[in-house]
């Protein structure tokens, strides 16, 4: 058998002077003075001790009814009971709501994820198509312009040769004044010769004019074009900023979910302390009874 670790002399004197203080003398207070030791040993020493000092001093002591004991008894453990089932109830609840609420949250951000990724492969394949037309528009852009050019220039030459023909003109009039008839013909068949210049250099100008139309709206089409780039670039990084903030939201709840797992053994922790004080409260009980017997 296992020695005591401390003698009763020890242990009257832990409780005495637990009395002097005004504290109550239990089994945990008994060992928490002498350092140590079976609190149900302690109390039960003191509990003789008590015992031996009121026949000693024939100090009447009045006791509970036996009727009132075991009423008092059976509603402490009763109580008891009832106050277990309804934490582990309660923590039951709390376990299954929160699991829930985390498995829901987890199911919409991974939802949220997936039409992200979705929007971000459409804007992508939308930015490839834009960026496409773009450089379609700019090559078409620098054909008008090169057709523009080429318009000038021709436009540029008929100039010149309308000059050429105003001197023309001019000579054959000053010669007109002065030649015959042939000189006449001559000079009609130079102004119908110029007429005909005049209506050429009309057509010239007007798909001049058209190429440089055509050439400032595929301009602004190109800006146009530009500009949906580069928004659809904004909105490619937005898609990318949420993406990144679903992911934390994920990482929060997953610290969340162990956080409560933590919690769920800290409750199971403190149920399994409050079984062994429900222990220790039931052999006091008999310990009781047995110094009243």
């Amino acid at each position: 058998m296992r020695p005591a670790e401390f003698t009763p002399d020890e242990i009257i004197a832990a409780g005495e002077a637990l009395q002097s203080t005004g504290r109550n003398v239990t089994g945990f207070a008994l060992r928490q003075k002498v350092g140590g030791g079976n609190p149900n040993r302690l109390k039960q020493i003191w509990e003789e001790h008590l015992a031996n000092q009121a026949v000693t001093q024939a100090e009447p002591v009045a006791e509970l009814p036996v009727e009132v004991a075991e009423e008092l008894a059976v509603v402490t453990k009763a109580l008891t009971e009832r106050l277990a089932a309804l934490a582990v109830e309660l923590n039951d609840k709390a376990v299954k709501a929160s699991e829930r609420r985390v498995t829901e949250v987890v199911r919409a951000a991974s939802e949220q994820r997936e039409q992200a990724e979705r929007e971000l492969a459409d804007a992508a394949q939308t930015v490839d198509d834009l960026e496409s037309k773009f450089e379609e528009a700019k090559a078409e852009a620098s054909g008008l312009a090169q057709r523009l050019a080429e318009s000038q220039a021709q436009a540029h030459a008929q100039a010149v040769e309308i000059a050429q023909l105003r001197e023309r003109l001019a000579a054959a009039e000053k010669s007109a004044r002065d030649a015959s008839d042939q000189h006449a013909a001559e000079i009609r068949r130079l102004t119908a010769a110029l007429e005909a210049e005049r209506s050429g250099r009309s057509v010239a100008e007007t798909e001049a004019k058209r190429q440089t139309e055509l050439a400032i709206r595929a301009s602004a089409e190109r800006d146009a074009v530009i500009a949906e780039v580069e928004r659809l670039r904004g909105a490619l990084t937005v898609e990318q900023d949420a993406h990144g903030q679903a992911m934390r939201q994920i990482e929060r709840l997953t610290a969340d979910l162990e956080t409560c797992h933590r919690d769920n053994e800290l409750v199971l922790q403190v149920q399994r302390l409050q079984d062994e004080l429900l222990a220790m409260a039931k052999a006091n009980g008999k310990t009781k009874a047995k110094t009243q017997d």
